[in-house]
Parts: C-alpha cells; structure tokens; sequence
C-alpha cells in the first residue's frame, strides 16, 4: 500500500444546497465513511487545502464568473442557474475546492505521497470560462490542470462522471498541452461530448469523447480504454494525470442511467493511474448522488490510488456500448 493526500474539510459541508438538492453535504460524509470502512486510514496523509486565489481562478475563468458566485454569496445565497444553488458560505467552499488540487500538487512535489485524493464539493467540471453550471461554480480539475500546464507540464485529465465535463472540455478545447477524456452518458445533460467533438487548433485530437447508451457496463469502459483511450494517451506521453473522479455512473444512481459498479470503478481507476508515475496522480471528487453506491465506488477508487484492492460489488459486463470503442479507436491518427 502506498501513500495518498486525502484533501479535505469539514467546511465542505457548508455548501448548503437545501433540502431537495441532490448534491448536499451527506456525499461528503459518505465518501469518508466509505474509505473508513475499506480499511484505508493508514495509506491517507490527512492534508488541508488551501483556497484558491483570484488570479487562480482567472487562469480558467473569465472575471464574470467569480462576480458573479460572489454576489449571489454576498446576497446571502440563491440560483445561478436551475441547478447550481449558493448559500452564504458556498463561495468560500467553494474557492477552497478549487485550491484542494494546488494543495495536492505543492504536496506531491514535496514528496508527501504517491497521490492525491481531493474529497471535495461542490463539484467542479461542468464549470465553463464563462459560466457555472450543473451544480459547480469553479472547475477545480481544470484548474489543477492549467497550474500544472503553465508550468510546462504535459497534462491527462480523464473525466468517468456520467455527465460529460463540458467546461473542462472547454477550458482546453484548444490546448495542446492537455488531453482531455471523457467516458459519459450521451445523449444527456449538458448536451455535449458527442464523438466527434475532438478539439481544434493547437488542441485538435486531443479531446477524446467516448458516449455511452443507456445500460452501458464496466466491460464496454474497459474496451473503451483498451481500443481508443490508451492509444491516444500513450502518444500524447503525458507527465501528469487529474481524474475527475464522478460516481453517478453506477447503476444504483438516481440521476442517471448507466451500469456501472464500485468494482468498475476499481478497475478503471487502475487503469488510468498507470498511465503516469507515482507522484503525479491527482483525483477530484465530482458527481455520484446515491450514498451507498458513492461510499462504495468513491473507496474502490481511493484504494487503487493506494495501489491496493477493496471491491465491495464485482465488476459489471453485458451492456451495451461496444460499438462507441470501435468508433473511438477509429478516429485515431
């Protein structure tokens, strides 16, 4: 078992989304009580984020978006959109996410651990440069990314939530020095990552979109990262990887409509950490609305990061989907 950054506050629970809302604070608390029960305390490295400053943040998003979070915050709370509700306290919560991946960094560069998981909320990827949206107000993955990037890093962001990162996908739609890939249900909300959205200029070819049907299992993800993914990561050579780390694929998810279970999820975090050194492993927690299936899915992934095994369901296969990866791979130079 090797060690992990677990990057996380009681001051996420302060992200008050009311009653009805299915991002509220009871994911956090499940995700920690998941990772107790996996039996993982001795690999975490308890660790205190930071929160992320103005000039952080506008390395991803336009000036607009932090005025607006901090009006509505100021104004004691409210929509900015259907989804996305703010509280009193949401903005600083909210900047503290942010900042839980430059924590992680400055950590792994010191040599604290072998990885990073940021147990954080709200979630960030569907936060674009010039909108929050679908429950996040900053795109703390991005945000990672691009400190990372600006350094001179070569930089993989893989995206498993359900619903497609449209911001992040955004925020490096032209950026040569980030990959960015997504396995998502589709056609879903936001409406975006469709296969052949795939970059453009600088950044063209490396955006890789894989869109699942409904049902889709863990066996078509996995052919998904054999046929298509790895290929493409293998020749972009990245240096380092940040995994938005969304559980609302599992089939238990009230808000969606795929397959998965927390053994997919050991399988595919697995997968894709090998891709670059110990060290350089960065993960954010992002979507996953069903407690049990959260605990679950979120400590599976948390394991494979210590580089050990906890599968409390098995792997799925049988679904559809098969036809994506082929599709997929065959967009490849």
């Amino acid at each position: 078992m090797v060690s992990v950054l677990w990057i996380t506050d009681e001051r996420f629970l302060d992200h008050d989304t009311g009653r009805s809302h299915p991002e509220r604070p009871a994911r956090l608390r499940a995700v920690i009580d998941g990772v107790q029960r996996a039996g993982l305390a001795d690999a975490l490295v308890p660790t205190e984020p930071r929160m992320a400053t103005d000039a952080e943040l506008l390395a991803v998003h336009h000036r607009s978006v932090l005025e607006s979070v901090h009006r509505m915050a100021q104004a004691g709370g409210g929509r900015l959109d259907p989804d996305t509700v703010l509280s009193a306290e949401s903005e600083a919560v909210a900047r503290l996410a942010a900042g839980a991946g430059l924590t992680a960094i400055d950590g792994l560069d010191r040599g604290e651990a072998d990885a990073a998981f940021c147990a954080v909320r709200p979630p960030g990827h569907h936060a674009t440069p010039v909108r929050s949206m679908g429950f996040c107000m900053f795109n703390s993955a991005a945000i990672c990314a691009q400190a990372l990037a600006d350094r001179g890093e070569r930089v993989l962001v893989v995206d498993y939530d359900a619903h497609h990162g449209n911001g992040t996908q955004d925020v490096f739609w032209e950026d040569g020095r980030v990959m960015y890939v997504s396995w998502h249900q589709y056609p879903f909300y936001p409406g975006t990552g469709g296969l052949m959205e795939r970059g453009e200029g600088s950044g063209a070819g490396t955006t890789v979109n894989l869109p699942m049907p409904m049902g889709a299992t863990g066996d078509v993800y996995r052919q998904g990262w054999e046929e298509a993914v790895l290929p493409a990561v293998e020749a972009f050579e990245p240096d380092w990887l940040v995994l938005s780390a969304g559980f609302d694929a599992h089939r238990a998810d009230p808000l969606t409509n795929l397959g998965l279970a927390a053994g997919d999820f050991a399988d595919l975090t697995e997968a894709i950490i090998g891709v670059v050194p110990p060290g350089r492993r960065i993960a954010f927690l992002e979507g996953g609305y069903d407690l049990d299936a959260l605990a679950d899915c979120a400590s599976a992934a948390v394991a494979a990061l210590a580089g050990t095994e906890w599968r409390p369901e098995p792997a799925t296969g049988g679904g559809p989907g098969a036809e994506v990866a082929a599709a997929a791979a065959a967009l490849l130079p």
